[in-house]
């Protein structure tokens, strides 16, 4: 992993730009102590940059002293993207404008880029581990099919976060029934994009033992600001448990 860029910002918070190969990462780290790692994704590949993604990562890092990840994986952010990638987002855009029903372009959108996401994440998680300022368990939060994903396949991961706001595609529905990982799912209940009858089918579905859901009145982007600090106390009780 190679550093490009380091800033002390203004709440104490060490940000440093990385390369992981052609993997771009953000790591924010509250001090030189060993912390618990959250992975932090944003829905459906946006950004690692994006202002809401970054606010979130410096309030969990200042106010409850995790270091928090985040990469801009395969397909994401700015990363280049497959021709059938941009195809499949200009065919989605078309839908959109037109009206016309997109579940089964989602499909062909977002499986794709979750199955392309995991091994970067999974690259970054274990060149991160091995800092000093990391230690303890792994958290993560955000995009929902990825976390989903990310859980099966990784044990290591602890405890879930998962923003209800993005099209979960087929597969890791079915994944979600072999989650076992302490969850919680926000869900905006009138989310424009998202038809409340699929979110709660898929909460239902986790096989998670312990499992909470929120739902609060709104649009996609209403999601309330206690629940960045309801997610964080969740995140406490799982990965700091005893500490």
């Amino acid at each position: 992993m190679r550093l490009i860029s380091e800033q002390r910002l203004d709440d104490g918070v060490l940000e440093r730009e990385l390369t992981l190969g052609e993997i771009p990462v953000t790591l924010w780290t509250p001090g030189p102590a060993p912390a618990p790692l959250i992975l932090m994704a944003h829905n459906n590949g946006l950004p690692k940059n994006d202002a809401r993604l970054v606010a979130r990562a410096r309030y969990t890092a200042t106010e409850h002293g995790y270091a928090v990840a985040s990469i801009d994986a395969a397909g994401c952010g700015d990363r280049p993207r497959s021709p059938a990638d941009e195809q499949a987002r200009a065919d989605l855009s078309r839908a959109v404008r037109a009206g016309q029903p997109v579940d089964e372009l989602l499909e062909a959108l977002v499986g794709p880029l979750v199955v392309g996401a995991v091994p970067d994440w999974r690259a970054a998680l274990d060149a991160l581990r091995v800092l000093p300022e990391v230690g303890g368990p792994v958290g993560y939060c955000g995009w929902a099919a990825l976390g989903i994903r990310l859980a099966v396949v990784e044990p290591s991961i602890a405890a879930l976060g998962l923003f209800a706001g993005g099209y979960v595609p087929r597969a890791q529905r079915e994944e979600a029934r072999r989650v076992a990982a302490p969850l919680l799912l926000l869900l905006q209940w009138d989310d424009e994009g998202n038809p409340r009858e699929r979110a709660l089918d898929l909460f239902d579905a986790f096989g998670s033992s312990e499992k909470t859901l929120h739902a609060n009145p709104g649009g996609h982007l209403g999601t309330p600001r206690f629940e960045l600090e309801d997610t964080c106390r969740f995140l406490d009780r799982h990965l700091r448990a005893g500490r």
